[in-house]
């Protein structure tokens, strides 16, 4: 994947990006930085349209309702914000954390947000009335959430060297992974809900079969911790970004890397845009890479 050069800068954040989204059709970025705003992004012009301002300190995590019009954003000041990204206005706010709200996503129908905090907790909210449905407990904190696409379950990762699998309809445990002695950093579900993939601090990237409940094998390469993990729709390429500077393209189906990119600094987040074949990758720095998966991956 050569070395590249970066699409352009997100100029306008004070510190760092720690978290992106992107809108459904491709065209918006969202980044949640560790100043403590969001900022909205024109990709095709790379200007910045507008600014949510509210959170007190560092917004670590941030995700949309499919239909891209409405924003959720958790942060380090304990509270989950909800934000209009038609108008360009705060809705409301949900409080209840006793510690940084670290993940956030949001079901597939748009109607429910679930938030895991340092607290020990997994909050379920219901988004159109802001008020709270139930509480999974059973971590350490949590640091990483996942939903499979039906939106029935749900997988969290913590501190505590352990991947949850919850039943979101019952509000239940159903089973624990065991990890590998290190702190589970990231995760994703592939689309048929089978499969997850877990990035840890040891820099490893853990594939398990979500049936059989087994590890299926490991990815090894990054020589730092994982900071980021995606993945295609058709659920056979995983993209990963390390603190190393890299991002990584990885077969699913056979556990083989196939390519390399690497940046000037740590890499923080990643996406997969809409059209399955752009990867959207954040550096440290604040560069914005779009790189391309038709063919030969190139940085464009």
């Amino acid at each position: 994947m050569g070395t590249g050069t970066e699409k352009f800068t997100l100029k306008g954040h004070s510190n760092s990006v720690n978290a992106i989204a992107l809108t459904p059709d491709g065209k918006t970025l969202i980044s949640g930085s560790a100043d403590s705003t969001i900022k909205i992004w024109d990709l095709v012009t790379g200007t910045e349209k507008f600014t949510f301002k509210g959170h007190r300190y560092s917004v670590g995590a941030i995700a949309l309702t499919p239909d891209g019009k409405t924003l959720i954003s958790g942060s380090d000041d304990k509270t989950i914000k909800i934000w209009d990204l038609v108008k360009g206005t705060e809705k409301f706010t949900l409080s209840g954390h006793g510690d940084l709200v670290g993940a956030i996503a949001v079901t597939p129908n748009g109607k429910t947000v679930i938030s895991g905090s340092w607290d020990k907790t997994i909050k379920i909210w219901d988004l159109e009335t802001g008020k709270e449905k139930f509480i999974l407990k059973g971590h350490s904190s949590v640091i990483a959430i996942a939903l499979t696409p039906d939106g029935k379950t749900m997988i969290s990762g913590s501190r505590d060297d352990t991947i949850k699998i919850w039943d979101l309809v019952k509000g239940t445990e159903k089973f624990t992974l065991q990890g590998h002695g290190e702190l589970v950093r990231v995760i994703a579900v592939t689309l048929d809900g089978k499969t997850v993939i877990s990035g840890v601090i040891d820099s490893t990237i853990i594939i398990r079969d979500l049936v059989t409940r087994t590890e299926k094998f490991t990815l090894e390469g990054h020589s730092d911790l994982v900071k980021a993990i995606a993945l295609t729709p058709d659920g056979k390429t995983v993209i990963s970004g390390s603190r190393d500077d890299t991002i990584k393209i990885w077969d699913l189906v056979t556990g083989e890397e196939i390519a390399t990119f690497t940046g000037e600094s740590p890499i923080k987040c990643c996406a997969v845009a809409p059209d399955g074949v752009t990867i959207v990758a954040v550096e440290q720095s604040g560069k914005l890479h779009f790189l391309r998966l038709q063919g030969k991956v190139t940085d464009e």
